[in-house]
This record gives C-alpha cells, structure tokens and sequence, in this order.
C-alpha cells in the first residue's frame, strides 16, 4: 500500500486472512499449551487490538467471536484452578478438557469464515498526504 494514496484497498482475500488469526492461535494454544498458551494470552491481546476494528467488519466479528470463546475458557481455568495447587493431573484434565471446548469451536469459526463470501474493502486513508 502507498502512503500517498488517498483510498486504500483490503482485498478479500487479507480480510480472510486476518480473520482466521485469533482462531488459529487458539488452536496451536491448546495444542501446544506449554509455552504457546501461555505467549498466545499476551498475543492475543494485540491480534485483538488489531483486528477488532478492521475496516472489514466481519473481521472484526470473527476476531470478537474467537476472543470471547478464549477468554470464556481462560477464566473458567483461572477460576477452577485456584483450588489445584501443584497437583500435575489436575492441570493436564483441565487443559484437556479446555482444549476439548476450544478447538472445536475454533474449527468451526474457521470452517465459517472458509465459506462467507469476502469482498474487497476500499478505505480512506487517513495518513495520505
């Protein structure tokens, strides 16, 4: 994109794209929850914060969706976990029982945003000269 452009253009394509981030970062988190789950809860922070307010709104929507979905289950885990002390097999049925409830509904946002029709944005560039 060139900075002196006075409208820009998001394809349909990066829009897609950027909506698929915060569900697959769910995915490799419960995946891999050492130490990926721990980096995606500071990451996803900014993927949120980047992509919330995408001129695409369905951008917005999908990274809303996958953000409530992760934050539900981190807070159940926070709550639930208090009680868990360093007890190993705690962890490890909670995590599985996270991983049971997040990826699946990650998929499922990612099968959604698979099948809707993404169509090119044209924004204002507000940073044109």
């Amino acid at each position: 994109m060139n900075k002196t452009e006075e409208n820009q253009t998001i394809t349909g394509r990066q829009a897609s794209r950027a909506a698929r981030w915060f569900s697959l970062g769910n995915i490799a988190s419960m995946i891999i929850p050492f130490p990926l789950g721990i980096f995606w809860f500071g990451a996803s922070m900014v993927v949120y914060a980047m992509h919330r307010h995408h001129p695409n709104p369905r951008v917005g929507y999908y990274t809303q969706q996958a953000a409530y979905q992760f934050y539900a289950v981190l807070g159940l885990v926070v709550v639930v976990a208090t009680f868990f002390g360093t007890e190993l097999l705690y962890w490890m049925v909670t995590w599985a029982i996270s991983a049971a409830i997040l990826i699946p509904l990650s998929v499922y946002n990612l099968m959604k945003i698979n099948k809707e029709q993404w169509q090119d944005v044209i924004f204002k560039n507000e940073d044109a000269q």
